[in-house]
Order: C-alpha cells, then structure tokens, then sequence
C-alpha cells in the first residue's frame, strides 16, 4: 500500500513538472491546443466520476488569462489543469481495485 502512495505521489509530481516547463512566448494557437488537450483529460476524468474542483479553476484561470491575452500565462495553467486532469484519471484506475487491499479481511 505505501508503495502505492509512493509511486502515485512520484506521477503526480512529474506531470506537474512536466505541466510547469512552458517555453517563453507562447501564441494564442498554442494555447487553444494546450486548453483542448486540458479539456479533454477533464472530460475523461469526467466520465470515470473523479473530476477534482482545482482542474476546473485552473481551466478558469486558463481561460481568464487567454481572454487577457496573456497567452504565456494561459498556456502554461492549460497545460497545469491537463497535467492535474490526467492525476485524477490516473488515482480513478489506480484505486479502482486498491480498495480491496485495505479491505479487512
């Protein structure tokens, strides 16, 4: 179980790394394929019933930012709610069956 938790923190942390490297001067194209892809991952997420709420604010703030036309900024939260979508569908299979190991038996 704590092997779990380990390896599940250890994703978690890699996809938000890998969601905070955004290179300098993104455009407006950039972000609509990084909020489309973020979308999708909520949507997924969705469909397994294990959306989390700072997803949501986070696509919010997105879009806040692209309607500013920071796009630097709007791209770089996209890309922090795909990494977040992608966390909650990853605990939604991961816990799917871990369940049964905590299970009294």
């Amino acid at each position: 179980m704590r092997n779990l938790m380990v390896n599940s923190a250890l994703v978690l942390a890699l996809l938000a790394a890998s969601a905070l490297s955004t290179p300098a001067a993104a455009s407006e194209d950039e972000f609509k394929a990084a909020y489309a892809a973020a979308d999708a991952a909520n949507k997924e997420a969705g469909k397994l019933r294990n959306q989390w709420t700072t997803t949501a604010n986070t696509l919010a703030a997105a879009k806040k930012a692209a309607d500013a036309g920071d796009f630097d900024k709007a791209t770089a939260s996209a890309r922090e709610a795909e990494a977040l979508a992608k966390a909650s569908i990853f605990q939604a299979t991961s816990e799917k069956t871990r369940w049964k190991d905590m299970e009294i038996r």
